[in-house]
């Protein structure tokens, strides 16, 4: 197993009201120095919930994503709040996005995404028993939820409006832990 870089210096490069870009000055094993650029961790990491009802149908959101300028089909998900671990979070998050609670939560995986310039974590959690309870969130309208058949995931990621890649990963976990069962 090869053996860590030595971190030299982390300074913070630019900060918004959202992110941090920190310069991380590293030493290799072979001595060799590095520079990189990476986005800061942000609290305490965020949740994505795959809630299923009993027909077997998993509940997606649409919602205005500002990277791709467009209104796209994904899963609930959102930060985990001080004092929240994945599953609160995640129950609390369902009810805010999507209008469901859940009695039945279990985690799937934590999940990255390029980890090479940023060290955000993402758990996937399945959520199922679900019944109607809504919580006034943080977002800014009322997001359309849209009931899509498990048994047919391949045609939801064939779609041109479900493009998250975090999403496409869970949902098929999720499938696999459902047959599992």
């Amino acid at each position: 197993m090869p053996v860590k870089p030595e971190i030299l210096k982390v300074t913070t490069a630019a900060q918004t009201r959202l992110f941090k870009v920190e310069q991380v000055e590293l030493r290799f094993s072979n001595g060799a120095e590095r520079t990189y650029e990476r986005l800061a961790n942000r609290g305490n990491s965020a949740v994505m919930i795959i809630p299923v009802t009993e027909d077997n149908e998993v509940l997606l959101i649409k919602e205005y994503a500002a990277g791709i300028e467009d209104y796209t089909l994904t899963l609930p998900k959102g930060l985990i709040d001080p004092g929240e671990n994945a599953h609160i979070a995640a129950d609390r998050e369902l009810k805010e996005e999507a209008g469901f609670g859940s009695n039945q939560l279990d985690t799937l995986k934590i999940m990255t995404s390029a980890p090479n310039y940023m060290g955000h974590r993402i758990t996937a959690v399945i959520a199922r028993d679900l019944y109607p309870c809504r919580l006034q969130g943080d977002e800014p309208e009322e997001m359309e939820v849209v009931s899509w058949p498990l048994a047919e995931i391949e045609q939801l990621v064939a779609s041109e409006d479900f493009t998250e890649g975090r999403a496409i990963a869970a949902l098929y976990m999720a499938r696999d832990f459902l047959n599992r069962k």
